[in-house]
Protein backbone atom coordinates (compact mmCIF):
# COMPACT_ATOMS: atom_id res chain seq x y z
CA UNK A 1 0.00 0.00 0.00
CA UNK A 2 2.91 2.36 0.53
CA UNK A 3 3.50 2.53 -3.24
CA UNK A 4 0.21 4.32 -3.80
CA UNK A 5 0.13 8.06 -4.35
CA UNK A 6 -1.14 9.10 -0.93
CA UNK A 7 -1.19 12.81 -1.71
CA UNK A 8 -2.55 13.37 -5.22
CA UNK A 9 -1.66 16.62 -6.96
CA UNK A 10 -4.03 19.47 -6.33
CA UNK A 11 -5.57 18.16 -3.09
CA UNK A 12 -5.23 20.27 0.03
CA UNK A 13 -7.12 19.86 3.33
CA UNK A 14 -10.08 22.21 3.59
CA UNK A 15 -9.87 23.34 -0.05
CA UNK A 16 -11.65 22.33 -3.25
CA UNK A 17 -9.64 20.28 -5.73
CA UNK A 18 -7.25 22.41 -7.78
CA UNK A 19 -8.39 22.24 -11.41
CA UNK A 20 -4.94 23.14 -12.68
CA UNK A 21 -3.78 19.65 -11.62
CA UNK A 22 -5.57 18.33 -14.72
CA UNK A 23 -4.50 19.48 -18.18
CA UNK A 24 -3.49 18.20 -21.60
CA UNK A 25 -0.12 18.96 -23.17
CA UNK A 26 0.15 18.33 -26.92
CA UNK A 27 3.48 17.17 -28.33
CA UNK A 28 3.46 16.06 -31.99
CA UNK A 29 0.58 16.57 -34.41
CA UNK A 30 0.14 14.72 -37.70
CA UNK A 31 0.52 17.03 -40.65
CA UNK A 32 -2.58 17.97 -42.64
CA UNK A 33 -3.12 16.14 -45.90
CA UNK A 34 -5.23 16.38 -49.07
CA UNK A 35 -6.78 13.13 -47.84
CA UNK A 36 -7.31 14.43 -44.32
CA UNK A 37 -10.88 13.93 -43.11
CA UNK A 38 -11.01 17.08 -40.98
CA UNK A 39 -11.71 20.65 -42.03
CA UNK A 40 -9.34 21.79 -44.81
CA UNK A 41 -7.61 18.41 -44.82
CA UNK A 42 -6.85 18.40 -41.10
CA UNK A 43 -5.56 15.24 -39.46
CA UNK A 44 -6.06 15.54 -35.74
CA UNK A 45 -3.86 12.64 -34.69
CA UNK A 46 -1.28 13.64 -32.10
CA UNK A 47 0.85 12.63 -29.16
CA UNK A 48 0.73 14.32 -25.80
CA UNK A 49 0.36 13.95 -22.05
CA UNK A 50 -2.78 14.04 -19.94
CA UNK A 51 -1.69 15.31 -16.52
CA UNK A 52 -3.97 14.06 -13.73
CA UNK A 53 -3.81 14.23 -9.92
CA UNK A 54 -2.75 10.57 -9.77
CA UNK A 55 -0.15 10.69 -12.53
CA UNK A 56 0.39 11.27 -16.24
CA UNK A 57 -0.96 9.41 -19.27
CA UNK A 58 1.22 9.44 -22.38
CA UNK A 59 -1.10 9.54 -25.39
CA UNK A 60 -2.33 7.92 -27.55
CA UNK A 61 -2.98 5.23 -24.94
CA UNK A 62 -5.10 2.16 -24.41
CA UNK A 63 -7.18 2.10 -21.22
CA UNK A 64 -7.97 -1.44 -19.98
CA UNK A 65 -11.41 -1.90 -18.44
CA UNK A 66 -11.61 -2.94 -14.78
CA UNK A 67 -15.41 -2.89 -14.77
CA UNK A 68 -16.03 -3.51 -11.08
CA UNK A 69 -12.77 -2.01 -9.79
CA UNK A 70 -11.03 -5.21 -10.87
CA UNK A 71 -9.54 -6.66 -14.02
CA UNK A 72 -11.12 -10.10 -14.26
CA UNK A 73 -8.47 -12.67 -13.17
CA UNK A 74 -5.57 -10.16 -13.30
CA UNK A 75 -4.15 -8.16 -10.38
CA UNK A 76 -3.53 -4.40 -10.73
CA UNK A 77 0.18 -5.04 -10.17
CA UNK A 78 0.24 -7.25 -13.28
CA UNK A 79 -1.54 -4.56 -15.29
CA UNK A 80 1.11 -2.07 -14.25
CA UNK A 81 3.87 -4.51 -15.20
CA UNK A 82 2.44 -5.03 -18.69
CA UNK A 83 2.52 -1.27 -19.28
CA UNK A 84 -1.04 -0.11 -18.59
CA UNK A 85 -1.01 3.56 -17.62
CA UNK A 86 -4.60 3.86 -16.42
CA UNK A 87 -7.78 1.83 -15.85
CA UNK A 88 -11.48 2.47 -16.44
CA UNK A 89 -14.30 1.27 -14.19
CA UNK A 90 -18.07 1.34 -14.58
CA UNK A 91 -20.01 3.74 -12.38
CA UNK A 92 -23.29 1.82 -12.68
CA UNK A 93 -21.78 -1.49 -11.58
CA UNK A 94 -19.84 0.13 -8.73
CA UNK A 95 -23.04 1.85 -7.64
CA UNK A 96 -24.71 -1.58 -7.47
CA UNK A 97 -21.80 -3.13 -5.58
CA UNK A 98 -20.02 -2.32 -3.35
CA UNK A 99 -21.68 1.12 -3.46
CA UNK A 100 -20.11 4.51 -3.99
CA UNK A 101 -19.97 5.23 -0.24
CA UNK A 102 -17.57 2.31 0.22
CA UNK A 103 -15.18 3.68 -2.40
CA UNK A 104 -15.43 7.18 -0.95
CA UNK A 105 -14.58 5.88 2.54
CA UNK A 106 -11.67 3.88 1.09
CA UNK A 107 -10.11 7.02 -0.37
CA UNK A 108 -11.32 6.66 -3.94
CA UNK A 109 -11.20 4.13 -6.76
CA UNK A 110 -7.43 3.95 -7.20
CA UNK A 111 -6.70 3.42 -3.52
CA UNK A 112 -9.59 0.97 -3.13
CA UNK A 113 -8.19 -1.39 -5.79
CA UNK A 114 -4.50 -0.69 -5.02
CA UNK A 115 -3.91 0.91 -8.42
CA UNK A 116 -0.98 3.31 -8.59
CA UNK A 117 -2.11 5.56 -11.42
CA UNK A 118 -4.94 7.49 -13.08
CA UNK A 119 -8.47 6.10 -13.32
CA UNK A 120 -11.61 6.72 -15.40
CA UNK A 121 -15.28 6.03 -14.72
CA UNK A 122 -18.01 6.01 -17.33
CA UNK A 123 -21.30 7.59 -16.39
CA UNK A 124 -23.85 4.79 -16.69
CA UNK A 125 -25.00 6.08 -20.08
CA UNK A 126 -23.96 2.86 -21.77
CA UNK A 127 -26.53 1.01 -19.66
CA UNK A 128 -29.22 3.03 -21.45
CA UNK A 129 -28.34 0.88 -24.46
CA UNK A 130 -27.24 -2.42 -22.94
CA UNK A 131 -30.07 -2.65 -20.40
CA UNK A 132 -32.60 -0.77 -22.52
CA UNK A 133 -32.32 -2.30 -25.97
CA UNK A 134 -30.37 -5.35 -24.87
CA UNK A 135 -27.44 -4.79 -27.22
CA UNK A 136 -23.72 -4.83 -26.53
CA UNK A 137 -21.36 -2.27 -28.04
CA UNK A 138 -21.09 -3.90 -31.48
CA UNK A 139 -24.24 -3.57 -33.55
CA UNK A 140 -25.04 -4.89 -37.01
CA UNK A 141 -23.35 -2.54 -39.44
CA UNK A 142 -26.02 -2.96 -42.12
CA UNK A 143 -29.06 -1.30 -40.58
CA UNK A 144 -31.03 -0.78 -43.80
CA UNK A 145 -34.72 -1.16 -43.09
CA UNK A 146 -34.20 -1.66 -39.39
CA UNK A 147 -35.20 1.76 -38.11
CA UNK A 148 -37.35 1.61 -35.00
CA UNK A 149 -37.63 3.51 -31.73
CA UNK A 150 -38.80 0.43 -29.84
CA UNK A 151 -35.94 -1.81 -30.91
CA UNK A 152 -35.04 -4.62 -28.54
CA UNK A 153 -32.52 -7.43 -29.00
CA UNK A 154 -33.90 -10.94 -29.49
CA UNK A 155 -34.64 -12.70 -26.23
CA UNK A 156 -33.97 -9.59 -24.10
CA UNK A 157 -36.16 -7.76 -21.61
CA UNK A 158 -36.13 -3.97 -21.54
CA UNK A 159 -34.43 -2.96 -18.29
CA UNK A 160 -33.91 0.79 -18.82
CA UNK A 161 -36.55 3.45 -19.44
CA UNK A 162 -35.59 6.97 -20.55
CA UNK A 163 -37.49 10.15 -19.75
CA UNK A 164 -36.58 13.82 -19.81
CA UNK A 165 -35.12 13.87 -16.32
CA UNK A 166 -33.09 10.67 -16.47
CA UNK A 167 -33.28 6.88 -16.69
CA UNK A 168 -34.93 4.24 -14.53
CA UNK A 169 -32.94 1.00 -14.48
CA UNK A 170 -34.02 -2.47 -13.48
CA UNK A 171 -31.02 -4.06 -11.78
CA UNK A 172 -29.56 -7.04 -13.67
CA UNK A 173 -28.52 -8.42 -10.26
CA UNK A 174 -31.86 -8.63 -8.48
CA UNK A 175 -34.46 -6.75 -10.54
CA UNK A 176 -34.71 -3.79 -8.14
CA UNK A 177 -35.41 -0.36 -9.64
CA UNK A 178 -32.81 2.42 -9.56
CA UNK A 179 -32.82 5.96 -10.87
CA UNK A 180 -29.97 7.75 -12.65
CA UNK A 181 -30.03 11.41 -13.65
CA UNK A 182 -27.32 13.93 -14.45
CA UNK A 183 -27.10 14.92 -10.79
CA UNK A 184 -27.21 11.36 -9.46
CA UNK A 185 -24.50 10.22 -11.89
CA UNK A 186 -22.27 13.12 -10.87
CA UNK A 187 -22.80 12.37 -7.18
CA UNK A 188 -21.93 8.71 -7.64
CA UNK A 189 -18.84 9.44 -9.76
CA UNK A 190 -17.55 12.07 -7.35
CA UNK A 191 -17.72 9.54 -4.53
CA UNK A 192 -16.05 6.85 -6.64
CA UNK A 193 -13.25 9.37 -7.08
CA UNK A 194 -11.76 8.64 -10.51
CA UNK A 195 -9.45 11.22 -12.10
CA UNK A 196 -11.60 11.37 -15.25
CA UNK A 197 -15.34 10.89 -15.41
CA UNK A 198 -18.01 11.33 -18.08
CA UNK A 199 -21.23 13.29 -18.21
CA UNK A 200 -24.46 11.31 -18.21
CA UNK A 201 -25.66 10.75 -21.76
CA UNK A 202 -28.13 8.69 -23.74
CA UNK A 203 -26.53 6.07 -25.96
CA UNK A 204 -28.87 5.16 -28.81
CA UNK A 205 -28.63 2.29 -31.30
CA UNK A 206 -28.01 2.65 -35.02
CA UNK A 207 -31.52 1.30 -35.46
CA UNK A 208 -33.26 4.28 -33.86
CA UNK A 209 -35.00 6.64 -36.26
CA UNK A 210 -33.51 9.95 -37.35
CA UNK A 211 -36.17 11.81 -35.36
CA UNK A 212 -35.29 9.96 -32.18
CA UNK A 213 -31.56 10.57 -32.72
CA UNK A 214 -32.28 14.32 -32.98
CA UNK A 215 -34.34 14.28 -29.79
CA UNK A 216 -31.68 12.23 -28.03
CA UNK A 217 -28.73 14.54 -28.73
CA UNK A 218 -30.77 17.51 -27.49
CA UNK A 219 -31.64 15.58 -24.35
CA UNK A 220 -27.97 14.61 -23.88
CA UNK A 221 -27.06 18.31 -24.25
CA UNK A 222 -29.56 19.30 -21.57
CA UNK A 223 -28.19 16.57 -19.31
CA UNK A 224 -24.64 17.73 -20.07
CA UNK A 225 -25.42 21.26 -18.86
CA UNK A 226 -26.84 19.84 -15.66
CA UNK A 227 -23.75 17.63 -15.22
CA UNK A 228 -21.43 20.63 -15.54
CA UNK A 229 -23.40 22.59 -12.95
CA UNK A 230 -23.54 19.68 -10.49
CA UNK A 231 -19.87 18.85 -11.04
CA UNK A 232 -18.89 22.42 -10.14
CA UNK A 233 -21.11 22.36 -7.05
CA UNK A 234 -19.68 19.06 -5.81
CA UNK A 235 -16.09 20.15 -6.51
CA UNK A 236 -16.61 23.18 -4.30
CA UNK A 237 -18.39 21.14 -1.63
CA UNK A 238 -16.10 18.11 -1.34
CA UNK A 239 -13.08 19.74 0.29
CA UNK A 240 -9.68 18.10 0.43
CA UNK A 241 -10.33 15.92 -2.61
CA UNK A 242 -8.25 16.01 -5.81
CA UNK A 243 -9.91 17.60 -8.83
CA UNK A 244 -11.83 15.21 -11.03
CA UNK A 245 -11.93 16.03 -14.73
CA UNK A 246 -15.30 15.87 -16.47
CA UNK A 247 -15.64 14.90 -20.14
CA UNK A 248 -18.72 15.65 -22.20
CA UNK A 249 -19.96 12.89 -24.50
CA UNK A 250 -20.82 13.45 -28.18
CA UNK A 251 -23.58 11.26 -29.62
CA UNK A 252 -25.44 11.43 -32.96
CA UNK A 253 -25.11 7.88 -34.36
CA UNK A 254 -23.98 7.85 -38.00
CA UNK A 255 -25.40 11.24 -39.03
CA UNK A 256 -22.74 13.82 -39.89
CA UNK A 257 -24.92 16.86 -39.20
CA UNK A 258 -26.03 15.48 -35.83
CA UNK A 259 -22.48 14.61 -34.81
CA UNK A 260 -21.31 18.09 -35.75
CA UNK A 261 -24.22 19.71 -33.92
CA UNK A 262 -23.62 17.62 -30.81
CA UNK A 263 -19.87 18.35 -30.94
CA UNK A 264 -20.51 22.09 -31.08
CA UNK A 265 -22.92 21.81 -28.17
CA UNK A 266 -20.44 19.90 -25.99
CA UNK A 267 -17.58 22.21 -27.03
CA UNK A 268 -19.63 25.19 -25.81
CA UNK A 269 -19.71 23.85 -22.24
CA UNK A 270 -16.98 23.97 -19.61
CA UNK A 271 -15.76 20.39 -19.95
CA UNK A 272 -12.19 19.19 -19.43
CA UNK A 273 -12.29 16.75 -22.33
CA UNK A 274 -14.61 14.92 -24.70
CA UNK A 275 -15.84 11.37 -25.07
CA UNK A 276 -16.60 10.16 -28.58
CA UNK A 277 -19.44 7.80 -27.90
CA UNK A 278 -22.30 5.90 -29.36
CA UNK A 279 -22.86 3.19 -31.88
CA UNK A 280 -20.74 4.11 -34.91
CA UNK A 281 -20.73 2.45 -38.30
CA UNK A 282 -17.29 0.98 -38.88
CA UNK A 283 -17.05 2.38 -42.41
CA UNK A 284 -17.18 5.99 -41.13
CA UNK A 285 -15.46 5.70 -37.76
CA UNK A 286 -12.54 7.90 -38.86
CA UNK A 287 -14.86 10.48 -40.38
CA UNK A 288 -16.93 10.55 -37.18
CA UNK A 289 -13.86 11.37 -35.09
CA UNK A 290 -12.85 14.10 -37.54
CA UNK A 291 -16.31 15.71 -37.52
CA UNK A 292 -16.16 15.93 -33.73
CA UNK A 293 -12.56 17.17 -33.58
CA UNK A 294 -13.42 19.93 -36.06
CA UNK A 295 -15.43 21.53 -33.25
CA UNK A 296 -13.23 20.71 -30.26
CA UNK A 297 -10.60 22.97 -28.67
CA UNK A 298 -7.23 21.26 -29.08
CA UNK A 299 -6.42 21.56 -25.39
CA UNK A 300 -9.16 19.08 -24.51
CA UNK A 301 -8.20 15.38 -24.58
CA UNK A 302 -10.46 13.06 -26.60
CA UNK A 303 -11.49 9.61 -25.43
CA UNK A 304 -13.01 7.09 -27.86
CA UNK A 305 -15.37 4.86 -25.92
CA UNK A 306 -15.44 1.11 -26.52
CA UNK A 307 -13.08 0.65 -29.50
CA UNK A 308 -10.53 -2.18 -29.87
CA UNK A 309 -10.37 -3.32 -33.49
CA UNK A 310 -6.91 -2.68 -34.92
CA UNK A 311 -8.09 -0.86 -38.05
CA UNK A 312 -10.57 1.20 -36.02
CA UNK A 313 -7.83 2.26 -33.60
CA UNK A 314 -5.61 3.47 -36.45
CA UNK A 315 -8.53 5.35 -38.03
CA UNK A 316 -9.48 6.98 -34.73
CA UNK A 317 -5.90 7.89 -33.77
CA UNK A 318 -5.30 9.50 -37.16
CA UNK A 319 -8.44 11.56 -36.69
CA UNK A 320 -7.93 12.72 -33.14
CA UNK A 321 -8.44 9.94 -30.61
CA UNK A 322 -6.14 10.26 -27.59
CA UNK A 323 -7.31 7.41 -25.36
CA UNK A 324 -9.32 4.24 -25.99
CA UNK A 325 -11.06 1.70 -23.78
CA UNK A 326 -12.68 -1.64 -24.53
CA UNK A 327 -13.54 -4.89 -22.74
CA UNK A 328 -12.75 -6.96 -25.87
CA UNK A 329 -9.11 -7.91 -25.09
CA UNK A 330 -10.02 -9.44 -21.74
CA UNK A 331 -13.38 -10.88 -22.79
CA UNK A 332 -11.98 -12.42 -25.96
CA UNK A 333 -8.99 -13.80 -24.08
CA UNK A 334 -11.19 -15.60 -21.56
CA UNK A 335 -12.87 -17.30 -24.54
CA UNK A 336 -9.58 -18.30 -26.14
CA UNK A 337 -9.19 -15.57 -28.77
CA UNK A 338 -5.57 -14.38 -28.87
CA UNK A 339 -4.45 -11.13 -30.53
CA UNK A 340 -1.10 -11.13 -32.34
CA UNK A 341 0.74 -9.03 -34.91
CA UNK A 342 -0.38 -11.55 -37.54
CA UNK A 343 -4.04 -11.57 -36.63
CA UNK A 344 -6.34 -13.11 -34.09
CA UNK A 345 -6.57 -16.87 -33.55
CA UNK A 346 -8.31 -19.27 -31.20
CA UNK A 347 -5.83 -21.01 -28.91
CA UNK A 348 -8.43 -23.69 -28.08
CA UNK A 349 -7.78 -25.64 -31.27
CA UNK A 350 -6.56 -29.20 -31.54
CA UNK A 351 -3.32 -28.08 -33.21
CA UNK A 352 -2.27 -26.31 -30.00
CA UNK A 353 -2.53 -29.33 -27.70
CA UNK A 354 1.15 -30.09 -28.28
CA UNK A 355 2.25 -26.54 -29.16
CA UNK A 356 5.02 -25.81 -26.64
CA UNK A 357 5.59 -22.33 -28.04
CA UNK A 358 4.49 -18.88 -26.84
CA UNK A 359 1.07 -17.46 -27.68
CA UNK A 360 3.02 -15.12 -29.99
CA UNK A 361 6.65 -15.43 -31.00
CA UNK A 362 8.61 -12.34 -29.99
CA UNK A 363 5.99 -11.02 -27.56
CA UNK A 364 7.49 -9.63 -24.34
CA UNK A 365 4.47 -10.18 -22.08
CA UNK A 366 4.68 -12.31 -18.94
CA UNK A 367 2.57 -15.05 -20.49
CA UNK A 368 4.67 -15.43 -23.62
CA UNK A 369 7.97 -15.38 -21.72
CA UNK A 370 6.85 -18.04 -19.19
CA UNK A 371 4.08 -20.23 -20.65
CA UNK A 372 3.13 -22.13 -23.79
CA UNK A 373 0.10 -22.31 -26.08
CA UNK A 374 -0.43 -25.90 -24.92
CA UNK A 375 -0.67 -24.81 -21.27
CA UNK A 376 -3.01 -21.87 -21.96
CA UNK A 377 -5.16 -24.13 -24.17
CA UNK A 378 -5.35 -26.71 -21.37
CA UNK A 379 -6.24 -24.16 -18.68
CA UNK A 380 -8.96 -22.55 -20.77
CA UNK A 381 -10.50 -25.89 -21.70
CA UNK A 382 -10.42 -26.94 -18.05
CA UNK A 383 -11.92 -23.56 -17.06
CA UNK A 384 -8.97 -22.96 -14.75
CA UNK A 385 -8.61 -19.31 -13.74
CA UNK A 386 -4.93 -19.40 -14.69
CA UNK A 387 -6.02 -19.62 -18.32
CA UNK A 388 -8.13 -16.48 -18.00
CA UNK A 389 -5.21 -14.69 -16.36
CA UNK A 390 -2.59 -15.69 -18.91
CA UNK A 391 -4.74 -14.99 -21.97
CA UNK A 392 -5.86 -11.62 -20.58
CA UNK A 393 -2.31 -10.51 -19.77
CA UNK A 394 -1.23 -11.23 -23.34
CA UNK A 395 -4.21 -9.52 -24.99
CA UNK A 396 -4.03 -6.43 -22.82
CA UNK A 397 -0.29 -6.18 -23.50
CA UNK A 398 -1.01 -6.43 -27.23
CA UNK A 399 -3.24 -3.33 -27.18
CA UNK A 400 -1.15 -1.35 -24.70
CA UNK A 401 1.93 -1.95 -26.86
CA UNK A 402 0.03 -1.20 -30.10
CA UNK A 403 -0.84 2.27 -28.80
CA UNK A 404 2.69 2.74 -27.44
CA UNK A 405 4.08 1.90 -30.88
CA UNK A 406 1.59 4.21 -32.61
CA UNK A 407 2.67 7.01 -30.26
CA UNK A 408 6.32 6.39 -31.13
CA UNK A 409 5.50 6.39 -34.84
CA UNK A 410 3.80 9.79 -34.64
CA UNK A 411 6.69 11.29 -32.68
CA UNK A 412 9.15 9.64 -35.05
CA UNK A 413 7.42 10.82 -38.22
CA UNK A 414 6.62 7.36 -39.65
CA UNK A 415 2.95 6.92 -38.69
CA UNK A 416 1.72 6.10 -42.21
CA UNK A 417 4.41 3.48 -42.78
CA UNK A 418 3.77 1.89 -39.40
CA UNK A 419 0.00 1.91 -39.95
CA UNK A 420 0.22 0.28 -43.38
CA UNK A 421 2.76 -2.33 -42.30
CA UNK A 422 0.87 -3.22 -39.12
CA UNK A 423 -2.47 -3.57 -40.87
CA UNK A 424 -0.98 -5.57 -43.74
CA UNK A 425 0.43 -8.11 -41.29
CA UNK A 426 -2.58 -8.15 -38.98
CA UNK A 427 -5.17 -8.65 -41.71
CA UNK A 428 -3.08 -10.81 -44.05
CA UNK A 429 -5.27 -13.82 -43.26
CA UNK A 430 -8.50 -11.85 -43.06
CA UNK A 431 -8.40 -11.74 -39.28
CA UNK A 432 -11.36 -10.37 -37.36
CA UNK A 433 -10.87 -7.10 -35.40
Amino acid sequence: MTSLLEHPRGAEPGKPGDRSAFYFEQHTRLSDSPNGLGKNGARYGRTGVIHTPHGDIQTPAFVPVATQAAMKAVLPESMKQLGAQCLLSNAFHLFERPGEDVLDAAGGLAKFMNWDGPTFTDSGGFQVLSLGAGFKKTLAMDVTGLKSDDVIADGKERRAFVDEDGVTFKSPLNGSLHRFSAEISMGIQHKIGADIMFSFDELTTLMNTRQYQEESIERTFRWAKRCVAEHKRLTEERLGKPYQALYGVVQGANYEDLRRRAAAQIASLDFDGVGIGGAIEKRIIGETCAWICDAMPENRPRHVLGIAAVDDIFACVENGGDTFDCVAPARCGRNGAIYTRHGRYNVKRAENKFAFTPLEEGCDCYTCTHYTRAYVDHCLRAREFDGFTLATIHNERFFVKLLDDIRASIDGGYFEEFRDETMAHYYENGSRG
